[in-house]
Parts: C-alpha cells; sequence; structure tokens
C-alpha cells in the first residue's frame, strides 16, 4: 500500500513516516501543499494523509483541487483544527475522514484501514511502462519477460519513476523521496543510480525509457510509440 503524508511540520511527518513503514505501508512525504498536490496528480496512492495549515496552498485547497479533477484517492485529514466548522468543512470538500492532532496512532491506523475498506478498488500492484513490467509488492522487475538484477534503491527508483511515467521528476523530488533526505544541489548521488539502473534496464534493449530532460531532471516513458 502505497501513502503520501502532506505534512510541513518536520517531526510529525518523520514519526509518521516511521510509523507507518513498520506496518508495511510505503510512505511518501510532501512539505507544502504545491509539492503534495503535485504528487497526489501524477503519482498513484491508496491513500493521502493531508494536513490542513500548509505552506503554498492550504489542504483545504489541495481536497478541493483534486476532487474537482475527480481524483477519488482516499483523503484522510490530520490536523490541529479541532472547531466543527472544520471537520464539516473537510468533509463537505471530500475527505473520506478527519482525525484531530494529537491523536494516538493506534486510532489513526484503525481508520486508515477503515477509509481504505470502503474507497475506491485497490490499485493495480503492477506497473508496467512498454515492456518494462514491476511487481511493487514482491519487488521485482523485468523486460520482455527478463529479470532485472536491481538493489532495494534502484528498484525504489524505478517504481518512481514508473508510478509518475510521463511526468519530469527533478533531481530534488527523486531525492526525497528515494533517500528521504534533501541534497545539496552539487550533489550528483541521483545522476550516479540513474546511470546504473540505465545500465540495467535500458542499454541491454533497444527501446530507451529513462530519458533525460536536460537542466530539469529524468523522465520514464515510451516514445517509441
Amino acid at each position: 500500500m502505497k501513502v503520501l503524508v502532506i505534512e510541513d511540520e518536520v517531526k510529525s511527518a518523520s514519526y509518521l513516516r516511521k510509523g507507518l513503514s513498520e506496518q508495511g505501508f510505503i510512505v511518501d512525504v510532501a512539505a507544502d501543499g504545491e509539492e503534495g498536490l503535485h504528487l497526489a496528480r501524477h503519482c498513484r496512492y491508496d491513500l493521502l494523509i493531508l494536513d490542513i495549515m500548509l505552506p503554498k496552498q492550504d489542504g483545504w485547497a489541495v481536497l478541493s483541487d483534486l476532487r474537482g479533477a475527480r481524483n477519488q484517492t482516499p483523503v484522510l485529514v490530520l490536523t490541529a483544527r479541532d472547531a466543527v466548522q472544520d471537520r464539516v468543512k473537510g468533509l463537505d470538500l471530500g475527505a473520506d475522514d478527519y482525525l484531530v492532532k494529537p491523536f494516538a496512532f493506534s486510532e489513526l491506523l484503525a481508520r486508515i484501514r477503515t477509509v481504505l475498506r470502503r474507497g475506491p478498488a485497490r490499485q493495480a500492484e503492477t506497473l508496467a511502462v512498454a515492456d518494462l513490467e514491476i511487481d511493487v509488492v514482491r519487488q521485482r522487475a523485468g523486460r520482455s519477460g527478463k529479470r532485472l538484477d536491481l538493489t532495494p534503491k534502484e528498484f525504489r527508483l524505478l517504481s518512481l519513476l514508473a508510478r509518475c511515467a510521463g511526468e519530469v521528476l527533478s533531481r530534488t523530488l527523486i531525492a526525497e523521496q528515494v533517500w528521504d533526505m534533501n541534497f545539496d544541489s552539487d550533489t550528483n548521488v541521483v545522476d550516479v543510480h540513474v546511470r546504473r539502473l540505465r545500465a540495467k534496464v535500458d542499454d541491454p534493449f533497444p527501446r530507451k525509457l529513462i530519458h533525460t530532460v536536460r537542466g530539469v531532471g529524468y523522465v520514464l516513458e515510451d516514445r517509441d510509440k
């Protein structure tokens, strides 16, 4: 199960990432509303955990934009705003549940299970782009029926690119999502890992899927269609 946490408070985001990861969830974190909305629009998630008081774009706007675009990914609002009118507003805008901080982690898990049971059908556990297939649950990937021997980081990087297929991802965003931290702009760790990934995913095959967008980042897409 893939969860996006949209939370700007560093300690809260870290706590949620750690706790949910220990429960078997794959967790992405966005630190502001704009980044959260971008990821929610272009990547596949089973659940969004959304704070309201966010920089750049608040949670109300994020929720409203998603539902206005007919994105039905389940949303659990997790916020310190406990007024009745806030709860009503969240539910009216399309939130599936509303939990007030501070909260018990056991209650959060129970609410997540409830939301997922009544939410949209579970998204596919297999990602496919051209002849590339990724089994998210078993953490296996292959091209043209040939198994790819990937390290855990390479698999996570490839999965991120595949979930956002066709969307150009910046080096900063890739570093945040794959390594759970920000890297200095002069660090070439992303480029090095993409180069190694290409050696396994693209080099042995005539059709190239991982492309560089100069000055921006990388995109996984089938340009030979």
